[in-house]
């Protein structure tokens, strides 16, 4: 398989999977915000608000991790702390970008989705990691 058509075969999964993590979502209740919000250094792969039923909506920054199985720890164990700093970054320049939001509580969740792209078994680890973890 020649190098543009693996690229391709990936970014059609990766695309298969979010989609199916932002449907997963939206059937808990969250409402899609933003989808692929780039920022210098980072993406945001999904952006949603999640009014909870109690209190302020909460801004959710997140992160979609694939994985064709859990050998290595999965997904969800990619997101180091590395990949963390990023994210907090383009969360914190999304917020600036959009100041209505500045001052909703926000949280960071991960979603860990194996198995087939096209229906994938999603496992959602809600508020993953925090802004000030290191």
């Amino acid at each position: 398989m020649a190098r543009a058509e693996a690229d391709l075969d990936r970014r059609a999964r990766g695309d298969a999977v979010e989609t199916a993590a932002l449907a997963f979502l939206q059937e808990h209740g969250l409402r899609l915000l933003a989808r692929n919000a780039n920022a210098r250094g980072g993406e945001l792969d999904l952006v949603m608000l999640d009014d909870g039923g109690a209190g302020a909506a909460s801004v959710v920054f997140v992160e979609v991790r694939y994985r064709a199985s859990a050998a290595f720890g999965g997904g969800a164990a990619s997101v180091d702390a590395r990949k963390r700093g990023r994210l907090v970054h383009a969360a914190r320049l999304f917020l600036h970008r959009h100041p209505r939001l500045a001052d909703a509580p926000c949280r960071f969740d991960v979603i860990d989705a194996s198995g087939d792209p096209q229906a994938p078994r999603i496992d959602w680890l809600r508020d993953a990691f925090r802004a000030d973890d290191r």
